[in-house]
């Protein structure tokens, strides 16, 4: 039997893209791979991100090993599935329930939707937004306003948009955002609201202090521009293949197509090196 090498190993992947295929399924030579890291060579594994709690959860206990608490929302939220409890949240600040309203009232279509520790709230929504939540089967409320959203633990707010409005919409609200709110896009028909000390990378350097990982020893894998922040956070980023060319610029290791065992041939690449 091999000795337990990385027992102060965290590796951290994104999931659509990344850790699945593109047609979201998650190649069994990842599964392996994951189950080698995890079992044999003793390492934590686990996944960052945008989705709630709800959405992730049928992902996450597919994983070989689920005792590492994963990401959630772009980084608001480290979730411990095994104990069902949130360990660490951060919530969006109270001036973005003012951007949200004046960013209502200007353009009547667009649709809201606040993503809590526990439930999503949509706001408006007549098109969009309850596609998307059918999509993924997710549990949801709607609401006339967002003056009925519960003012506690907002983790993200999806502003959905058809994108011939997009620009003029972020432009609009960022224009009228302070310092302590920042914006990413998601979809060509949507974009995030977040704390601006939420992001993924925040959220990976939190996870790594409550399991006592050196920052020297964590790895991460993505491959969009949501997970930038993740990899130039942590000492070891990786990313697939089709990622875009500025997330390569920033990654040590590029790993192949997610199609093809992204998270596999990551793995194999720190246990060959180090």
């Amino acid at each position: 039997m091999e000795c337990k090498k990385y027992s102060d190993w965290l590796v951290v992947s994104d999931i659509d893209g990344t850790l699945n295929n593109t047609l979201r399924r998650t190649p069994k030579v990842n599964t392996q791979a994951i189950d080698r890291f995890v079992h044999t060579l003793g390492g934590s594994f686990t996944l960052a991100s945008a989705r709630n709690v709800q959405s992730l959860k049928p992902h996450y206990m597919k994983l070989p090993d689920v005792r590492t608490p994963a990401i959630v929302l772009n980084g608001a939220g480290i979730y411990d599935f095994s104990k069902e409890k949130m360990l660490w949240f951060n919530s969006i600040p109270t001036s973005g329930k003012e951007i949200i309203k004046k960013a209502m009232d200007k353009f009547p279509f667009l649709e809201i939707g606040v993503f809590t520790d526990d439930m999503i709230y949509l706001v408006r929504a007549k098109y969009l937004s309850p596609v998307m939540m059918l999509l993924d089967s997710l549990r949801h409320r709607k609401c006339d306003s967002i003056d009925d959203v519960p003012e506690d633990k907002w983790g993200k707010v999806i502003f959905y948009c058809f994108p011939n409005q997009k620009k003029k919409i972020k432009e609009f609200v960022i224009g009228i955002s302070g310092t302590e709110l920042s914006y990413i896009d998601t979809t060509a028909f949507s974009f995030d609201m977040l704390s601006s000390s939420t992001h993924k990378g925040n959220a990976v350097r939190v996870l790594a202090e409550i399991l006592h990982i050196p920052e020297e020893n964590i790895g991460a894998i993505g491959d969009y521009y949501n997970d930038l922040d993740m990899l130039k956070t942590v000492s070891h980023p990786a990313c697939c293949e089709q990622a875009p060319e500025e997330i390569h610029k920033v990654c040590e290791f590029h790993a192949c197509h997610c199609n093809k065992g992204a998270v596999a041939d990551f793995l194999r690449y720190i246990e060959e090196k180090y």
